[in-house]
């Protein structure tokens, strides 16, 4: 069942105790934007509590944990930014009552959806739920979206940015995000060790197509040799995009032996999802990611296999 903006407040409030569901290998949007609306129905006296995703890295530890706990007898389950039961984290597998989410091809999961595809982040779509909900947010509340947000927009750089995610990044602020400080911890500072690993990236970087096509690799080797953890490979996915005249970025990471997780960036005239759906993964038109089963270079080949048939070099 798909719910407008009013009738996912309707359910919110309907409910008394919710347990929200994250995605596997966790980044801003989803995290915070569940921190966020669990401190809203905490506001609103609803016993709420997040499950304690085993992906979340250093950087947002301390962010989401002050609203993690153990799941609420009859909680109603509410996943966030979640956009198919594949995206589960470890350790969670129950039904979900209400899925929050912006990903166009959420197949219905849940119960009930409230999707919205046009946003650049669930933090949009957080953001406007709580207000519906609340009629006011707090700084924390303002402060955890606007991570969740500018994380999805790549800090209100990335082509899925509207109008829209501009306004809502300014209401944010209004409400009192500190947007400088934050753009500074979370899109301005990196460790050594990520430094280190960005120069091995694309001192190893392949470009193809006149440097439309620009491929990266992260392996197992080079994480070990840079000492950089998971935390460290925080939207490295929009590196290989940087160079000029790119029309398609594609990163390719080990994450174990045998396995990689690909991550595309495009402009409008590659369907990035569409590339992903070959290969039995999705996401955006401009962002989406696969996981396959095999070593980085037949890897590469594979995603450039895919990349060829939806879009043909002339």
């Amino acid at each position: 069942m798909m719910l407008t903006l009013t009738e996912c407040i309707e359910k919110l409030q309907a409910n008394d105790h919710f347990y929200i569901i994250t995605h596997v290998r966790p980044d801003g949007d989803t995290l915070c934007a569940g921190a966020a609306l669990c401190s809203a129905l905490r506001r609103k006296g609803k016993t709420a509590a997040m499950f304690h995703n085993p992906g979340t890295t250093d950087t947002y530890a301390p962010l989401v944990a002050p609203y993690e706990g153990p799941e609420p007898k009859d909680a109603f389950a509410v996943a966030v930014d979640v956009a198919d039961v594949s995206m589960f984290p470890d350790g969670w597998n129950g039904s979900v009552d209400l899925a929050i989410d912006h990903h166009p091809k959420n197949p219905g999961y849940a119960t009930a959806t409230m999707l919205d595809g046009s946003k650049a982040s669930c933090g949009e779509i957080v953001m406007n739920l709580i207000l519906g909900m609340c009629g006011s947010m707090t700084k924390a509340e303002a402060t955890l979206l606007y991570i969740a947000v500018s994380t999805d927009s790549g800090c209100f750089c990335y082509g899925n940015t509207t109008a829209d995610t501009l306004r809502a990044g300014a209401h944010l602020i209004d409400c009192g995000a500190e947007n400088g400080p934050l753009n500074k911890e979370f899109f301005r500072s990196y460790s050594f060790a990520r430094l280190k690993l960005e120069g091995m990236v694309l001192n190893n970087l392949q470009s193809l197509r006149d440097h439309k096509i620009n491929v990266a690799t992260v392996t197992l080797d080079m994480m070990r040799e840079t000492g950089a953890t998971e935390g460290d490979c925080e939207d490295l996915a929009s590196l290989p995009g940087k160079i000029r005249g790119s029309v398609v970025g594609i990163l390719i990471r080990e994450v174990e032996e045998g396995k990689c997780k690909v991550s595309l960036r495009s402009s409008e005239e590659v369907d990035s999802a569409a590339v992903c759906a070959r290969l039995g993964g999705g996401g955006h038109k401009l962002a989406a990611g696969c996981t396959l089963n095999t070593d980085p270079e037949f890897a590469a080949l594979l995603v450039l296999a895919a990349l060829e048939q939806e879009w043909p070099e002339a």
